[in-house]
């Protein structure tokens, strides 16, 4: 039987995609910053689906400590993960408009949030997706991706809320791609994909699609049986399609992954 965890899903695609997978048996692990909507995202599911094998987990992806100490109650409580979903993200504006935000560390929030914590997250859930093969990493990306300055990773510089939204997104590609390679053999295959254009959620101000494409799209990547054996490629909702040229560059590919891993404190080689 599968096991999901699903970050940011509270809300919007990944509370929609939590409430999917449930409703075919499956364990889903909600992950969200908001202990509130946490237990109404729970118990919501568990009325429309009649599935109770529901957790909550609470975490702030803007502290790393806060990410470690998720990866530990997850695999403390679990002998069992079929499926990551790294859903949860910062949109391109956030209140306070195109004002640069940072963490804690000093990292710009966007490339933190929507990057970095998830890269932490699946090395720290690398031997439970390993132990309980086959499983599935989904890195929930998008359309729009920006090439990273690697002089400015941070962009202390000419700030633009769009374009830090669009090199995290390409960002995560760039590191399924590493991921497909790395796990290669061990029954854990790694894909990325832009779920849909404009869905109505709360980082869309004029949704274009329904949140149901974006969870159809989605959904696959974690069950389809014909995609078992599928990694390391990137999705246009439910097609295959090329993604930024940088995310193909194993020089950037390298840097970005040698980078990561000394801004998150581990060992990624």
């Amino acid at each position: 039987m599968q096991t999901v965890l699903i970050t940011g899903a509270t809300d919007g695609l990944g509370r929609a995609l939590a409430a999917h997978l449930a409703a075919t048996g499956a364990t889903i692990l909600v992950h969200g910053r908001d202990d509130a909507r946490g237990k109404d995202t729970l118990a919501e599911i568990a009325a429309k689906t009649g599935n109770e094998k529901l957790f909550w987990y609470r975490a702030d992806l803007s502290d790393f400590d806060q990410v470690r100490r998720l990866a530990d109650t997850v695999s403390r409580e679990h002998d069992h993960l079929t499926a990551l979903v790294s859903n949860a993200g910062i949109g391109t504006t956030v209140p306070g408009g195109g004002v640069r935000q940072e963490n804690a560390d000093g990292y710009e929030l966007r490339f933190t949030v929507n990057y970095l914590s998830g890269f932490l997250l699946t090395h720290l859930l690398r031997p439970l997706l390993v132990a309980s093969a086959p499983s599935r990493i989904v890195q929930v990306s998008s359309a729009g991706q920006a090439p990273i300055d690697f002089d400015d990773v941070m962009l202390t510089r000419d700030y633009s809320g769009v374009q830090a939204y669009c090199q995290s997104k390409l960002a995560q590609i760039m590191f399924t791609f590493d991921l497909a390679e790395q796990l290669s053999g061990t029954g854990v295959t790694a894909n990325a994909l832009h779920p849909a254009t404009y869905m109505p959620t709360k980082i869309v101000a004029n949704p274009v699609s329904e949140l149901a494409d974006g969870v159809h799209a989605t959904g696959r990547l974690v069950t389809d049986p014909a995609l078992a054996n599928v990694t390391g490629r990137y999705f246009n909702g439910t097609r295959e399609e090329r993604a930024h040229e940088q995310a193909y560059d194993v020089a950037a590919r390298t840097r970005l992954r040698r980078l990561s891993g000394e801004l998150t404190g581990i060992s990624p080689e």
